[in-house]
């Protein structure tokens, strides 16, 4: 693992156990039978670890949509050509697209990346951060070499570290990139160990030919590449793509800044399993948000331990589910700040 990435990780601390403490006492104090809110109180806990705060604000929050183009999809691997990522990257912009809406609505900044699109792009709103014009194509060789993986996953810390140092608390993950599902579905096969026919999802909504060629352009690429298991960094970058090893790096990026993160769906939830096999530290500053259609995202949520909030039939990605489970981790905060205590409302306990 490179050096840069090994002073990243020594970063991310464990969650503050005092703060967790303190938030599980508030909760049994307020009016409500223990344990009665659920999955609301154990997030609220949650995030007292993360942020070391019995009940933090987090209205300042963001969506980081990394986009990026892959060479695999020559394989013909997706529904649609390549040339909508581009299209959807201005549409991110532009305020159009359903990620966009969902974020007005929790009150959430939609941040888009350029950190692999395989066009020209340019607009006051882009950061623009191209490490190259797409990845090549894992099934014939490495989709990156070491340092394009390393330029890429640190180019996504940094990016967190800027948004914590303007004032965002809470970070949601997304992305944008034909073609993606087929590099997630292979670093699912690698690092968790399942064979890519089980790895494999419809993805944009291929047909049963263009599912055979999504399992043979996986085959193919593990068997040309000969990834190491016990490599996360390596196999990243020899099946990955450039907005997946970005959102490595906003996913530790954010742990050592403190931050909790919301993981969308397959090709979010791939890269946390990355994130995880890099530094399990990152784990506790996890939140699933839903559980994604796409086959093999149950399978990637179970090797990491995670339990999504929602299932909703969502397969879009692009940051959605992390939108939509914003409002809800709102709602744990207001709890702890809002509720009143049996002894400030009068009510008895028994």
């Amino acid at each position: 693992m490179p050096r840069s990435l090994i002073t990243l990780i020594d970063r991310i601390g464990a969650p503050d156990a005092e703060a967790m403490a303190a938030a599980e006492r508030r909760l049994d104090q307020l009016t409500k039978p223990p344990g009665s809110l659920g999955r609301l109180e154990r997030l609220a806990v949650q995030i007292a670890g993360i942020t070391g705060e019995v009940a933090p604000s987090l209205d300042n929050k963001a969506i980081v949509v990394m986009a990026g183009d892959h060479g695999v999809c020559e394989e013909g691997v997706s529904a649609f050509p390549a040339a909508v990522t581009p299209q959807m990257v201005l549409n991110f912009l532009a305020g159009g697209a359903a990620v966009n809406v969902m974020a007005r609505q929790a009150g959430a900044e939609v941040v888009c990346v350029d950190i692999g699109v395989n066009a020209e792009l340019e607009h006051p709103r882009l950061v623009s951060r191209k490490v190259r014009r797409g990845t090549a194509n894992l099934a014939k060789g490495p989709a990156m070499t070491l340092e394009e993986a390393e330029q890429a996953v640190l180019i996504g810390a940094e990016l967190a570290a800027e948004l914590a140092a303007r004032g965002v608390r809470l970070i949601g993950t997304g992305e944008m990139g034909i073609g993606n599902t087929t590099p997630s579905a292979a670093l699912l096969a690698v690092l968790g160990g399942v064979s890519p026919a089980e790895a494999v999802g419809r993805g944009t909504g291929v047909d049963d030919a263009g599912m055979a060629r999504k399992v043979s352009a996986i085959g193919r690429g593990i068997a040309v590449n000969e990834p190491d298991p016990n490599d996360p960094f390596g196999t990243l970058a020899k099946l990955g793509g450039l907005e997946i090893a970005g959102l490595v790096g906003v996913i530790l990026g954010a742990a050592a800044q403190r931050c909790p993160v919301v993981l969308d769906g397959f090709i979010s939830t791939a890269a946390a399993l990355v994130a995880v096999k890099l530094a399990p530290a990152c784990k506790p500053y996890l939140i699933a948000s839903h559980l994604s259609e796409e086959r093999g995202h149950a399978r990637l949520l179970r090797e990491l331990g995670l339990e999504p909030a929602l299932q909703l039939g969502m397969r879009l990605g692009e940051g959605t589910g992390a939108a939509l489970l914003f409002p809800i981790i709102d709602a744990s905060g207001r709890v702890l700040r809002e509720m009143a205590t049996f002894e400030s409302a009068g009510v008895s306990r028994e």
